[in-house]
């Protein structure tokens, strides 16, 4: 059965009733005309599922109960995805929507030596990966983390995969299509003026694998949306 599926942002299995939010109750409602006893489907982002029924259908304070809680296991490939922030909001925030839909658990905005960009709304941004969780019918909230610098991005994260994607002929690099991935995995991606020399010298030093994303040269976004999908094949 095709139910709603919505976010909430807290559940437990050891309750029986929810109070949805306004913005919640307003859509399911007045927008989709559901009444007492109509079945519908929540989430929190954290792999958790409820299944429950109306029980009143106040247009501010819609209360539904519980029919069944389910647990989905998290996505079979850990998948960060660190990208330079970009120019154009529309087309950072299209990355994260389809990067949600292909399968990511963390995204890491850069902030790069040749990033134009540096600030962003972390709630909207936030919105948007919702969306894109329920549209695709997961049950798993995409980690969304504050800018931060790039150097501090190489010098913390522990992902036994790590690569890093630039456009730089005079360096040996591996399709990444061909490599074999591990349970977890890190790509960095660069701004629209790409990495520095110094910057890929960083992260080979950090044992940061230099790699491809196919012959033709891409934009920003979508880059970040090729690695997220090469990452998630086997």
């Amino acid at each position: 059965m095709n139910l709603p599926f919505f976010y909430i942002d807290f559940l437990d299995a050891q309750l029986t009733s929810y109070t949805l939010s306004e913005e919640t109750s307003k859509h399911i409602v007045q927008v989709l005309r559901k009444g007492k006893d109509d079945l519908l489907q929540l989430t929190d982002g954290k792999g958790n599922v409820l299944t429950a029924s109306i029980v009143d259908d106040h247009k501010k304070k819609c209360v539904v109960k519980k029919i069944s809680f389910e647990t989905i296991p998290p996505l079979q490939h850990n998948i960060t995805i660190a990208i330079s922030l970009i120019k154009n909001t529309s087309r950072f925030e299209w990355f994260l929507e389809k990067a949600t839909e292909i399968g990511v658990s963390t995204i890491i905005p850069l902030i790069c030596h040749r990033t134009e960009k540096q600030h962003f709304r972390l709630d909207r941004m936030k919105g948007i990966l919702i969306s894109a969780m329920l549209q695709s019918k997961q049950a798993w909230l995409p980690e969304l983390q504050e800018p931060v610098l790039y150097q501090e991005v190489i010098k913390k994260n522990v992902a036994a995969n790590k690569f890093i994607a630039h456009c730089d002929d005079d360096t040996t690099k591996f399709q990444l299509s061909s490599l074999k991935k591990s349970s977890s995995s890190i790509i960095l991606i660069g701004p629209e003026g790409d990495f520095t020399n110094e910057e890929i010298a960083l992260a080979q030093s950090n044992h940061y694998t230099a790699v491809s994303l196919g012959n033709n040269r891409l934009r920003t976004e979508t880059a970040g949306v090729v690695a997220v999908t090469l990452l998630n094949v086997e």
